[in-house]
């Protein structure tokens, strides 16, 4: 019960924090910059130009009846984390407005705003939570359509968004700038999700698959897995090694083999998730 409560406390801190760090790229980059990033934010700075309403309220305002299909789609138990984000980032969000721009470039405002609004996003849906708005929707829709990836499904409903915007406004230069920052958005978020998880997968056919194997075992202490395989013309029975790896590792394997069986038939592919000892638990979050 301590753990599970200390467990409680600390996801609620990441959310807290990342809050306040999507609020200070809504209120000190995105907004003051009439820059529209999609999303719930993009409508929400969109309308603030129109009703005399802080941005911040406008946000939780427009939140209220996707919460309330969060709470019939995911139950109260996500709802209550996605409520508590969105109701301090509305907060963080009017509180930080009078602070103004931190910077007049819009340029800087479009990569900075896209680069903070992306980190803080996705550590929030990290900790299991979601910032609202279209974060539900892309949740949603990460549910029914699996091999999509977080940054892509985010991508469109903002793009849509933007050209909304461009067209509302009038102002081509805007929406383009948006665009940058949309781009940074889903760039970075991808990252903070998937770039610890991917690796690369390589298979490897050769004579002298126990040298290979035991180096890559001993040198750089990774996973590998025989394969029984069959040559379809020559008939002749082989192993093949598998083994997925980190990166930066990836050279390295690709040495050993090379001067183990220079004749050595080496398929080298990116793992974008690896669920495992060492990689992804099985029963953690899907983004």
């Amino acid at each position: 019960m301590i753990k599970t409560k200390q467990e409680t406390i600390r996801r609620y801190a990441v959310i807290t924090v990342m809050s306040f760090l999507n609020a200070i790229a809504i209120s000190m980059f995105i907004d003051p910059n009439d820059l529209v990033p999609g999303g719930v934010t993009g409508i929400a700075i969109i309308i603030s130009r129109f009703v005399p309403v802080e941005t911040g309220t406008l946000i939780f305002a427009i939140n209220v009846p996707i919460l309330l299909f969060a709470i019939w789609q995911f139950g109260i138990g996500f709802a209550v984390s996605t409520i508590y984000a969105t109701a301090f980032i509305s907060l963080f969000t009017n509180i930080l407005a009078p602070l103004g721009a931190a910077t007049d470039d819009i340029l800087l405002a479009a990569l900075a705003g896209g680069a903070l609004y992306a980190v803080s996003i996705g550590y929030i849906m990290k900790a299991g939570a979601t910032t609202g708005g279209t974060d539900i929707i892309v949740k949603w829709l990460r549910v029914r359509i699996p091999y999509l990836k977080t940054g892509v499904l985010f991508f469109i409903t903002d793009a849509i968004i933007i050209a909304a915007a461009g067209i509302v406004f009038r102002d081509i230069d805007a929406a383009l700038y948006a665009g940058i920052t949309v781009i940074v958005d889903a760039i970075v978020l991808d990252i903070v999700l998937y770039g610890k998880d991917e690796a690369k997968l390589i298979y490897i056919i050769s004579d002298k698959p126990d040298k290979i194997t035991s180096r890559l075992l001993e040198e750089l202490d990774i996973g590998v897995t025989h394969i029984e395989g069959r040559g379809a013309y020559s008939g002749i029975e082989k192993k093949v090694l598998m083994c997925a790896a980190k990166k930066p590792v990836s050279p390295q394997i690709e040495a050993i083999v090379r001067e183990e069986d220079a004749e050595a038939f080496m398929v080298v592919t990116n793992a974008t998730e690896i669920f495992g000892e060492g990689y992804k638990s099985y029963f953690g979050e899907r983004f």
